[in-house]
């Protein structure tokens, strides 16, 4: 090989290792995962429409299977769009908060750390309007369990504790015309399988076999405190 060939063929070869390079990161990059539809309901099973919603309170519905919580919340101010990473180092794009303010969010209820979630009994994970702990800031998602902080304004960031990633944040379609919302989809480090292993008994016994379900058309959503007996501020 000439000294010409061998000089284009190392050209070549580093532009394709180049392009395989940004491939990759590409291909690394976590994207929506989308799910069945669903409309979100109220009580009475009509629409729920989001002037319905009290500022900064915790509501919950299941989304995308019939034993996965959310976290339903009205921030009362916009929430940005903001780049993030799971715990893998997937980066992602979140959009930001969905109706006339951007300041509607939803993320999975499952904490990052210990997969704490939700129940009917108990729930040692929620939003907390007021500051939960000493020099950390008010409204932020706060997990009894290590206390786990995150921000709902900026994606589900962590701001302190031991969770390795961001909540995972379930994206909304919001209609202006009847002021509704619409779940469709899944954004960031999905828990679902790992949440499935570890409570596979408990939630036979309280949900049945269609735990693994998934949800269809209509998501219920309720207040925490009428959803659960008990949730714990710590």
């Amino acid at each position: 090989m000439d000294r010409r060939n061998f000089i284009g063929t190392c050209t070549a070869g580093a532009a394709c290792a180049s392009a395989a390079a940004a491939f990759s990161a590409i291909a690394a990059d976590a994207r929506p995962r989308s799910y069945g539809r669903a409309v979100l309901v109220d009580e009475q099973g009509n629409r729920l429409r989001l002037a319905s919603l009290k500022p900064r309170a915790n509501y919950v519905f299941h989304y995308p299977y019939v034993a996965t919580p959310v976290f339903l919340l009205d921030l009362g101010k916009p929430a940005l769009p903001q780049s993030l990473t799971t715990k893998a180092r997937d980066t992602y794009a979140w959009p930001g908060g969905v109706g006339p303010r951007r300041s509607v969010v939803a993320y999975s209820a499952i904490c990052a750390h210990q997969l704490v979630y939700p129940t009917r009994d108990v729930s040692f994970i929620s939003f907390r309007d007021t500051r939960a702990r000493r020099g950390v800031q008010d409204g932020l998602i706060h997990c009894c369990s290590e206390h786990s902080q995150y921000d709902p304004a900026r994606g589900a960031q962590v701001l302190s504790g031991p969770a390795p990633q961001p909540l995972c944040a379930v994206l909304l379609d919001y209609d202006r015309s009847d002021d509704s919302l619409t779940a469709y989809a899944t954004l960031g480090g999905e828990l679902f399988d790992d949440f499935f292993r570890k409570y596979e008994a408990k939630l036979s016994m309280d949900v049945g076999a269609q735990a693994k379900n998934a949800v269809a058309e209509r998501a219920l959503v309720q207040p925490l405190e009428k959803f659960c007996r008990n949730p714990i501020q710590c």
